[in-house]
């Protein structure tokens, strides 16, 4: 992805975002190559109760949350059950945005232009959900970029933003993690780890 990314390397006007968890590893490993900052944006799925990899919609940092009415209204799930679920998962936000941003000031991406990597994507739920929040930064642009999706998924979020790289869109897609050679849960740990780098090595530049 980096390669396909190069124009916006070394560059002042560039951030990259990674979602964590997974996102953070690729987005690390694409700040790096471009020689940019990376920081995070954090995304929850809302999931189906019983069936939390199911999701009816997504949350992401800054209070923004979308919903997909049409599963919603297929799934007959009350109004209760959807904000119980959302109350849920931004109390898992939040406590995310503690330990990875350790006090950092809130994102300042006005004029900048803002690259937003997660490891994959499914339906792109999260994404836009993400998408959203970040517009609501004024970013002078917003690059979206996947290592793999589905192409319906990779058409979905280009009507969004103003460029997407999907690294591979293939056909028999059934899982992000069908992909990779290794696709362990990546811990908070390991997160704050490679934020930690990505800082040290901006502050050396």
């Amino acid at each position: 992805m980096a390669s396909r990314l190069r124009e916006y390397a070394d560059r002042n006007d560039v951030v990259v975002l990674g979602v964590p968890r997974g996102g953070v590893p690729v987005a690390f490993a694409v700040a790096k190559a471009l020689r940019v900052p990376l920081d995070v944006f954090v995304l929850r799925k809302l999931g189906v109760p019983g069936q939390e990899e199911f999701a009816f919609g997504a949350i992401a940092s800054g209070g923004t949350r979308i919903l997909d009415f049409q599963i919603l209204r297929k799934l007959g799930l009350s109004t209760s059950d959807v904000d119980a679920v959302t109350a849920r998962e931004r109390e898992e936000l939040l406590r995310r945005e503690r330990i990875y941003r350790r006090g950092l000031p809130p994102l300042r991406l006005a004029e900048k232009t803002v690259i937003l990597i997660d490891d994959g994507a499914a339906t792109g739920a999260s994404l836009r959900a993400g998408i959203r929040a970040v517009r609501q930064l004024a970013p002078a642009k917003l690059v979206v970029a996947i290592p793999v999706a589905p192409p319906e998924t990779c058409k979905r979020l280009a009507g969004e933003v103003e460029e997407i790289v999907c690294a591979a869109t293939p056909e028999n897609f059934r899982a992000v993690g069908q992909f990779y050679d290794e696709f362990r849960e990546v811990s908070d740990a390991e997160v704050t780890s490679l934020l930690a780098g990505a800082h040290a090595a901006e502050m050396a530049r």
